[in-house]
């Protein structure tokens, strides 16, 4: 009796462990991380970019994909870096210690670098969605990618539309110190430099700042026409509302950090009609804007809010990684990693991507934007 009851569990066991490897070889796991600022001054930005990363994983695990002849589960370890360098590297380093397959993040620029060299070090790709610092791909990791256009192209933009379109003469810069606010100010002030222009007033503040009074007092002295902000959303709407408290009807110019669909509710009802030309590293015409706009529909079916920025970005990050996976049929970072850095003709919902040698969009697109009413109306995509 004793024998039957020993033989009878042992076929037990060798059956359950029989129906474990095998679902262990019909599925395997995939983990693609997600780093930005889900709390803090621009949450609202960061959890646009969580939102983007969550609509492509689902929909890639309805379509199924096959790498290695098995189907994979991929599953998002979303982390909060609230935008702060050292909460990011952190960040970083506990996605690193969960062994993630890859990572899309983060969005400062200011978090984005020092996080590179971490998943640098663990040979994990990492594709930033929105960090447009020059530095981020320029420091000689080949672990390192952008799917936006960087400050060169951004902050020059601007520069050049300030000096040909809109003529101006009298410029001032504000910039809130971080890697992205420097980074685009500084670019802009070269190019506004380089068309024979001058700066009249240079000033800066932080992230997190709301009074502008003693900044603002002295740049009115100077009578701009243009007053440029390297930022976020977060301060630009303050900032706004209180230029038009002291009188200042200059155009207020800014990078994407400040061009989104926020900024009017932001400024408390400081934000004149017109007043506004930002650019947004990104953006699709022709025939490429049915495919933007569809996305934004199964965004707001999915969330129930309206993108806020750089979900786009996010979405196809995610896609761009996997599409690199499902190429070199390994999820290993060390086998997709060459693959990916190849990648040319990627048709995404924000345009085709490809990247050069240092990890970056090739021939990266800028919308230009201004406001009316609260309502952000497009001026022109520019390369």
């Amino acid at each position: 009796m004793k024998r039957s009851l020993f033989a009878l569990s042992a076929v037990v066991v060798a059956v359950a462990l029989a129906a474990c490897g095998k679902k262990a070889d019909e599925e395997q796991v995939i983990k693609i991380g997600h780093v930005g600022p889900t709390s803090g001054e621009i949450a609202h930005l960061g959890k646009d970019n969580e939102y983007g990363a969550r609509l492509a994983i689902d929909e890639l695990n309805a379509k199924g994909v096959m790498i290695g002849g098995k189907k994979v589960k991929i599953e998002l370890l979303a982390e909060d870096d609230a935008g702060d360098p050292k909460q990011g590297t952190a960040a970083a380093q506990k996605l690193v210690d969960a062994k993630v397959n890859g990572v899309v993040g983060h969005l400062n620029s200011g978090t984005s670098i020092p996080a590179s060299k971490i998943y640098s070090d663990a040979g994990i790709p990492q594709i930033s969605p929105s960090a447009t610092n020059p530095t981020y791909t320029r420091q000689g990791f080949k672990t390192t990618f952008r799917v936006v256009a960087d400050d060169v192209h951004l902050g020059g933009t601007l520069g050049r539309y300030a000096m040909n379109q809109i003529k101006g003469k009298s410029i001032s810069v504000i910039d809130d110190r971080t890697a992205y606010g420097q980074g685009v100010a500084e670019e802009f002030v070269k190019a506004v430099t380089a068309a024979g222009g001058t700066v009249a007033s240079r000033q800066f503040t932080n992230n997190k700042e709301k009074d502008f009074s003693s900044i603002l007092t002295a740049i009115k002295a100077t009578k701009p026409d243009v007053v440029f902000f390297g930022g976020m959303d977060a301060v630009a709407g303050p900032m706004l509302r209180q230029m038009k408290q002291l009188g200042i009807d200059s155009k207020f110019m800014g990078g994407d950090g400040i061009c989104t669909g926020e900024l009017p509710n932001l400024a408390g009802g400081g934000l004149v009609q017109g007043q506004i030309v930002c650019a947004e590293a990104g953006g699709v015409e022709g025939e490429e804007k049915a495919g933007m706009e569809e996305f934004k529909k199964r965004f707001k079916e999915k969330f129930n809010v309206d993108v806020k920025l750089y979900a786009p970005y996010v979405y196809d990050a995610v896609n761009v990684l996997v599409a690199a996976m499902v190429k070199a049929d390994s999820a290993d970072p060390a086998k997709y990693l060459p693959v990916l850095a190849k990648t040319e003709g990627y048709k995404g919902v924000t345009g085709t991507i490809a990247f050069d040698e240092k990890g970056d969009i090739k021939n990266g697109a800028l919308t230009l934007f201004t406001f009316n009413g609260d309502k952000r109306e497009q001026i022109a995509v520019v390369r």
